[in-house]
């Protein structure tokens, strides 16, 4: 077997698995598996919101998963360990398949969108777009989208860090698709300014212009101040000044009059 025949085949053995596990632990919230070839065989890590139903009672579950995944899908003495999700609601995969699940009992894909996207924003997700398609109302398929916050749709950087996933559902209707894009608090913005951090000053400069600050200030508070003029003695003032133009006034024309 060529080396690429190789990879080819591991891929799609992982893909089903993944495939499998998503069909099997819907109720479980399943995220995602890791499969890593061990001497002692296969460890098998599945990350799920509820660790419980993954293991079931008294760890039923857990050794039926066992069972399947040596005799259907060929593994090699496979240990399965179980792993918690921290938050579930940042988890793309984790919320589709509940939207998923919320429209096969009936209820209505507005409020199970909004339901996401409130739980999502307060988790600190920068930015959700939810997409709903199927016979939603009427006999013709449409799609429905529902966003909140900032959500990039192209570029580089959202096929590397935006988190999309998708789940179906079977309805009466036909056959519902899910889709949820999440854009991670850790979102990091190629094109975002940065602020230079400026250094503090020693301690020793900062010490000598504190104390040549403080000999300032004492010499201003011991100059004598002047005090402004109120506004009654300058209007006073003004009116002073003013009469004596008028009698001036005054004089000029008993002048002028006395010599005609």
């Amino acid at each position: 077997m060529s080396v690429y025949r190789y990879f080819i085949k591991d891929f799609s053995k992982k893909s089903q698995i993944d495939e499998f596990l998503n069909q099997e632990l819907r109720r479980a919230g399943y995220s995602k598996v890791e499969l890593t070839k061990t001497p002692m065989g296969t460890r098998v890590i599945i990350f799920a919101a509820k660790p419980g139903i993954v293991i079931g009672r008294r760890g039923q579950s857990v050794r039926d998963l066992t069972k399947v995944l040596e005799e259907k899908f060929g593994l090699e003495n496979p240990q399965i360990s179980i792993a918690s999700v921290e938050l579930p609601e940042l988890d793309p995969r984790i919320m589709a398949t509940q939207i998923a699940m919320a429209l096969e009992r009936g209820v209505h894909f507005r409020r199970a969108a909004y339901w996401a996207m409130g739980r999502i924003m307060d988790s600190g997700a920068l930015g959700i777009e939810v997409t709903i398609g199927g016979k939603l109302t009427t006999q013709r398929a449409r799609t429905e989208k529902f966003r909140q916050g900032l959500i990039l749709k192209t570029g580089d950087q959202v096929e590397k860090q935006v988190l999309a996933a998708t789940a179906h559902s079977k309805m009466k209707q036909g056959l519902f698709g899910v889709k949820v894009a999440i854009m991670p608090p850790d979102f990091d913005f190629l094109d975002r300014p940065s602020m230079k951090e400026i250094s503090p000053k020693p301690a020793a400069e900062a010490a000598e212009i504190s104390e040549e600050e403080v000999e300032e200030k004492v010499e201003e508070e011991d100059a004598p101040r002047t005090e402004e003029p109120a506004a009654e003695t300058v209007a006073e003032k003004v009116d002073e000044k003013v009469e004596v133009r008028s009698e001036e006034k005054e004089g000029e024309k008993t002048a002028d009059s006395e010599k005609a």
